[in-house]
């Protein structure tokens, strides 16, 4: 007797396989990327509690922290364990991303082929999903990680749930709990999974009592779903569920008020225009994702109340079609799916500079690809043309994967994303801050600071761009102007990051100046903000230095070398520790720079150029 796989199974192999594959060929243009000076930096380059690998102490501080404005733990610990295992390097950590992502495109197939039946057509989802230009933001930008690791606990709590229905227990409702759990800790985007449960006992599963039938083709779950239940029974059911995502949402938003994510520039009403006109925009790129940018800015004025009308109009129109056609279980389900899911990003409350944002439709597109799919195989179904739908949908597929390995191409560096940018998106301060940075990071000072006059003109109160035009004036020794420019961008900050960067470049200004006791006061206003970058360990451990202050000089040395291990920062320690008697460590450490070096003279020079400003 033989023992293989039944040929449905070794279908859905290849097919996983298929998806796999062309997930991968699609994106393997990410392993050429960098780092990117947009979050990336804060996450992971810059970031010592990341850089620093898995430790308890790494693990306590995910834990406790609402850095970046959110709570997040087990996106904090992702990171920190890439950098546990490869470093500081960039295509390893694009890489995770890519995995992520693939791995989610495999499980929504699974999960729709499972619940409804359906293998083309959850074959199909699952490739719109895989190739969307829209989800390149998600793969591609390192500091998204948080999205696709979030996808993949939330679809991982979405075939919990099935399992659950399949055979209610205690012990699977508990393994629900505590994906959902993982996921609101990876984002908490995924505070409507409740209500996606409640969509999934309407369709596919059938378990809503209103409904007159499940689906003709259903899975292995077709037989306990038929068993109806009230939909006051079905929302008991998932009151624990409710619970954990209003605590996440509390969570949410005293981590975005810590961070001084929350923006109040725009009434509320102006927040609701751009709710209703940002829904119709996500259609419009589910349809046609051409023109797409790194960033959104709001809209100055606001959107014409014409626009805002016929937006409204048309999703009344749809909404109305839907709930005509509610026999066929997809719309209701897409439908809703899109609209619910969005809620948390639709930008009711304004997080950040952003109208809207290719990130925020990682999740809601499922719902239209599933409205599209199932939609246009019914018509072909009863038009009998099958065979010309699939080549047609095969085409689509095809024409996104074009447009997704481009997309995938402008995510390379600041240099080209920031570019591109500003070539599809007009008056956009951040783009223009963005790109100034990566000219002047290239040595192009003058071009650089061109955007930077560009940003502050868009936005006046903009204090990046205050930061940003302080920098070029204090490169240039221009120093008067640029403490003038720091304490300007402090007046106007909110963002604790914005705020520490003025007070560390502002301390950079008064040490050059041989202001110390300014330096230090502002080195430790940008430390009380948590200001991640190495450099800021480095100059106070000079300032320590040049004051005879030698235990403090060694701790501060010792911390940038645990973020920074260079050879400068080796020979300054074992200098300090030279004078605190420590010889020793000290000849450790000098032994570290010429390790580190090749030729300790160049870290002696660099020293002595440091010490002598």
């Amino acid at each position: 007797m033989t023992i293989g796989l039944s040929s449905g199974s070794k279908r859905t192999l290849v097919l996983c396989l298929l998806l796999a594959l062309g997930t991968l060929a699609l994106y393997n243009r990410v392993f050429r990327a960098e780092f990117l000076r947009y979050d990336d930096d804060r996450y992971v380059v810059e970031n010592p509690q990341v850089r620093a690998g898995i430790h308890w102490s790494t693990v306590t501080w995910a834990f406790t922290t609402f850095e970046q404005a959110n709570w997040h733990p087990l996106t904090w610990l992702s990171h920190a364990l890439d950098c546990q295992i490869f470093g500081l390097n960039p295509a390893e950590q694009h890489g995770m991303n890519l995995l992520l992502h693939a791995a989610n495109v495999l499980l929504l197939f699974l999960l729709l082929q499972w619940l409804t039946g359906y293998t083309w057509r959850s074959l199909a989802v699952a490739a719109l999903f895989a190739a969307h230009p829209m989800n390149v933001e998600s793969v591609a930008w390192i500091a998204e990680r948080k999205t696709v690791l979030c996808m993949f606990f939330f679809l991982l709590a979405l075939l919990a749930y099935a399992y659950y229905v399949s055979k209610p227990s205690l012990k699977r409702y508990l393994a629900l709990i505590v994906l959902f759990a993982m996921s609101l800790m990876s984002k908490p985007m995924s505070i409507t999974l409740p209500f996606v449960l409640l969509l999934m006992d309407y369709w596919p599963l059938g378990r809503l009592r209103s409904n007159r039938q499940v689906d003709p083709e259903v899975s292995a779950l077709s037989g306990s779903a038929s068993a109806k239940r009230s939909m006051a029974w079905l929302i008991t059911g998932k009151l624990p569920l409710f619970a954990m995502s209003a605590a996440s949402a509390v969570i949410t938003m005293k981590a975005q008020q810590a961070g001084g994510a929350i923006r109040m520039k725009y009434s509320l009403p102006t927040h609701l225009q751009n709710a209703v006109v940002g829904y119709v925009w996500y259609i419009g790129k589910a349809l046609w994702p051409s023109r797409l940018a790194a960033l959104y800015p709001y809209p100055q004025t606001g959107w014409q109340m014409r626009t805002v009308v016929l937006a409204a109009l048309f999703l009344i129109v749809v909404t109305g079609m839907v709930l005509r056609y509610r026999q066929r279980h997809y719309l209701f389900w897409g439908w809703f799916w899109f609209l619910g899911t969005m809620v948390p990003m639709i930008g009711l409350i304004q997080v950040g500079n952003q109208a809207v944002a290719n990130r925020y439709a990682y999740l809601p597109f499922v719902g239209l690809f599933a409205m599209a799919v199932w939609g246009v195989s019914d018509i072909a179904s009863g038009l009998k043309i099958r065979s010309y739908v699939a080549a047609a949908a095969a085409v689509v597929v095809v024409a996104f994967c074009v447009v997704a390995y481009r997309q995938v191409g402008y995510w390379h560096d600041d240099f080209s994303l920031w570019a591109h940018t500003l070539a599809v998106t007009r008056r956009n301060f951040v783009a223009e801050d963005n790109f100034g940075n990566a000219l002047i990071k290239a040595g192009k000072y003058d071009e650089g600071i061109a955007h930077f006059r560009r940003a502050a003109e868009i936005e006046p109160g903009d204090p990046v761009s205050e930061v940003n035009l302080g920098f070029y004036a204090q490169q240039h020794g221009w120093l008067k102007e640029a403490e003038m420019r720091y304490q300007y961008a402090l007046q106007l900050a909110s963002d604790p990051q914005v705020r520490a960067a003025a007070y560390a470049s502002l301390a950079g200004v008064y040490y050059t100046l041989h202001d110390y006791p300014q330096a230090q006061q502002n080195f430790d206003s940008a430390l009380r903000l948590k200001w991640t970058s190495p450099f800021i360990f480095l100059y106070m451990g000079l300032i320590a230095q040049k004051t005879d202050n030698w235990n403090d000089a060694i701790r501060y040395y010792a911390t940038y070398i645990a973020v920074e291990p260079t050879a400068v920062g080796y020979f300054l320690l074992g200098q300090a520790l030279e004078h605190a008697g420590d010889s020793a460590r000290a000849k450790l450490a000098y032994q570290q720079a010429r390790d580190t070096s090749g030729d300790i003279s160049h870290a002696r020079q660099a020293a002595e150029k440091l010490l002598a400003q």
